[in-house]
């Protein structure tokens, strides 16, 4: 993850943030955050589906190390990494939705195609 951005957080506290985050994303299919965020998940989340198109063992604990609820990986490998197989990339969108009440941060939703 070179040159990845720093969030305003200690590493341990971005690492736990973006898991949940990617975790989140497969489970729900979007979710509604800020726009730095999103880029930041959006990479994980690329990460993590590419592996699972890979339907073996080694990637199933791959993503395992990474996602934090068990049900979702299985759904990642049952659902939707069958349904981008044909697909080289590009599983995810974002799209900016203004700016937040309160601190006027960008904010954007990133779901999944």
């Amino acid at each position: 993850m070179a040159g990845s951005r720093k969030l305003g957080r200690t590493s341990d506290h971005r690492k736990a943030m973006l898991r949940a985050m990617v975790t989140y994303l497969l489970e729900n299919g979007r979710i509604e955050t800020t726009v730095t965020r999103a880029k930041e998940v959006r990479s994980m989340a690329e990460k993590m589906i590419t592996t699972a198109k890979t339907n073996d063992l080694a990637s199933k604990r791959k993503v395992l190390s990474y996602v934090t609820k068990e049900s979702v990986v299985k759904k990642l490998f049952d659902e939707t990494a069958p349904k981008y197989a044909d697909r080289n990339g590009g599983y995810t969108r974002i799209i900016k939705v203004g700016p937040r009440r309160g601190d006027a941060a960008e904010m954007a939703v990133i779901e999944l195609v």
